[in-house]
């Protein structure tokens, strides 16, 4: 069977093939696609060369620009990829790699240099549905598990993305997320490989600084996070947006406020995307009139989403992956369909999230929401973030407490005037 990534980059490189695919942050060109392609065949035979196909192997190497060129390698010897967080230690990477069954690690040093760690490992006996990636998460008990996608699955994702947010060969993606998450693995590896589009790779972590990289590498799309664009909202005399047209914001909740601040400073609407590790992208707010918080737009193209009775949707597309490893919780992830555990409610044309279902606070018996008492303390004017979470009491089974980041002027006893105003 022939591999779906790999028939998706056939076709890329056979259109791109003298393209710049991957840049850095002073816009020189690292890799052209042609040279992505001869990089995967010497990695191919050359530090990939001794694992046998089904075996794991850990990516550990940062934002780095041989991220596309190994991937396709681990594609080609259907070596299974997993992808790990650079910061993490020895230590913390212990756990996953048992779980997993990882037979070798490959890391990076500060020049960016490979150091392959072999580690004993037993193979895995998958089913017939062999995986081709494993993403990272963690189960009920908080202990790491697995996500098994194959193939089709992160062609799909990344198409869905593309078409449902406009995103071409002709943009330029800024890649300062890690790409080692499913946010950033989805948005802008696959993207590369599958339709084609070029990848400026960022290690940067000051705000000014990726400003001003955006601004040099006239990149047109960037996939950030809510805490980027609070920090761009804050900084003085920032750099005017010349070439930027897209502002995709995902991983967490994305404030009204910071969202509208950023609209009227920069010119540019940031766009909710909301997805998870398990099936990729799912809604995506493609008008962006930030006038609602929470609202996360329609189902992404190809996506299906459902509102079940208890708020909770079930999510039915191409690139729902196969089901958890090494326990399956068929119930969740399974032939096709995901469950996640966000409570969402229709809103005019898309959906919003009000909170978790594992997250409802029980007031002697009265069901709390904490992300509405949240996005009732943001709305304050001065506090910048809250987080609302459950605390014990004797008397009524759970108490609400709030950690609050705030400016100088917020007083207390204001702000618990106002939510108590508020909050029925």
């Amino acid at each position: 069977m022939i591999d779906a990534l790999l028939a998706a980059w056939s076709t890329t490189l056979a259109r791109r093939e003298s393209d710049a695919a991957v840049l850095d942050t002073r816009a020189q060109v690292l890799r052209t696609f042609r040279e992505i392609d001869e990089e995967a065949t010497r990695l191919e035979n050359d530090l990939l060369q001794d694992f046998a196909p089904g075996e794991v192997v850990a990516i550990q190497i940062g934002n780095h620009a041989s991220w596309p060129a190994l991937l396709i390698g681990c594609l080609r010897r259907r070596i299974v990829v997993l992808p790990l967080e650079r910061t993490i230690s020895e230590v913390e990477r212990a756990i996953p790699s048992e779980v997993c069954h990882v037979a070798g690690v490959i890391g990076a040093n500060a020049a960016g240099e490979f150091r392959l760690t072999r580690r004993s490992a037993s193979r895995i006996d998958f089913d017939a549905r062999a995986p081709v990636l494993l993403k990272l998460t963690s189960g009920t008990t908080a202990a790491p598990r697995a996500i098994r996608f194959q193939s089709a699955q992160l062609r799909a994702d990344a198409e869905q993305i593309c078409d449902t947010m406009g995103i071409t060969e002709g943009d330029r993606n800024f890649g300062v997320i890690p790409v080692s998450h499913s946010y950033g693995f989805s948005n802008l590896i696959t993207p590369l490989i599958a339709r084609g589009v070029p990848l400026v790779l960022s290690g940067e972590r000051m705000p000014r600084a990726v400003l001003d990289d955006l601004v040099r590498t006239r990149a047109t799309v960037f996939a950030g996070m809510p805490v980027f664009y609070q920090a761009f909202c804050e900084i003085d005399s920032p750099p005017r947006f010349l070439d930027l047209r897209l502002c995709i914001s995902a991983g967490a909740p994305l404030p009204l406020q910071v969202a509208q601040k950023f609209r009227d400073r920069f010119g540019v609407a940031i766009h909710s995307f909301y997805g998870s590790s398990e099936c990729g992208g799912i809604c995506y707010d493609r008008e962006a009139p930030l006038v609602e918080a929470g609202f996360v737009g329609a189902p992404m193209n190809g996506v299906d989403v459902e509102l079940q009775n208890d708020g909770r949707i079930r999510v039915r597309s191409a690139a729902v992956a196969d089901g958890y490893f090494p326990e399956p919780d068929e119930a969740r992830l399974g032939n096709g369909v995901f469950v996640p555990d966000d409570l969402l409610v229709r809103s005019g044309d898309g959906f919003r999230i009000t909170g978790r279902a594992s997250d409802v606070i029980n007031v002697a018996g009265r069901k709390v929401n904490p992300a509405e008492v949240e996005a009732t303390l943001l709305s304050f004017a001065g506090v910048r973030e809250a987080v609302v979470f459950a605390r014990g009491s004797v008397l009524r089974n759970e108490e609400v407490a709030a950690c609050v980041v705030a400016n100088h002027a917020v007083q207390q006893s204001a702000l618990l005037d106002f939510c108590r105003r508020r909050l029925n």
